[in-house]
């Protein structure tokens, strides 16, 4: 959408400031579907930091997901309240991409998505079968 939808930069944005990942979303990009449940921003990161931080190979990159530490050492503490800025991404959690009847990955996945990509959604996680 070179004009996102306002109603699901609203969703996003209700999604930021209550910190819930249980509403179901899915999307259509350019060359895929993806269902899967919206998170905050700031939950999505602390989730791939914890996946990346688990590998030998891409421990690393974590740091880029972790939110600065104070002066003492602790990780900042951000107040819950609604971003100053509108959303321009989706951050999807238990996500697939559906191909076909199966939805990849099966444990499913992380995903960010630019708004302006999305060219339709609804609200909920379509089925997918692995047979």
């Amino acid at each position: 959408m070179s004009n996102p939808d306002e109603l699901l930069v609203d969703i996003a944005a209700m999604v930021e400031s209550e910190c819930s990942n249980q509403m179901p979303l899915t999307v259509v990009v350019p060359g895929a579907v993806i269902t899967g449940r919206l998170a905050p921003e700031s939950l999505w990161n602390e989730r791939v930091a914890e996946v990346l931080a688990a590998s030998d190979f891409l421990k690393p990159f974590a740091a880029l997901f972790v939110a600065p530490a104070t002066a003492d050492g602790e990780a900042a503490v951000e107040e819950v309240t609604p971003p100053a800025a509108r959303p321009t991404h989706l951050h999807l959690h238990v996500a697939r991409i559906l191909q076909g009847s199966y939805g990849l990955p099966h444990t499913g996945g992380m995903y960010r998505i630019a708004i302006a990509d999305i060219s339709s959604w609804t609200v909920g996680d379509l089925s997918y079968s692995d047979q």
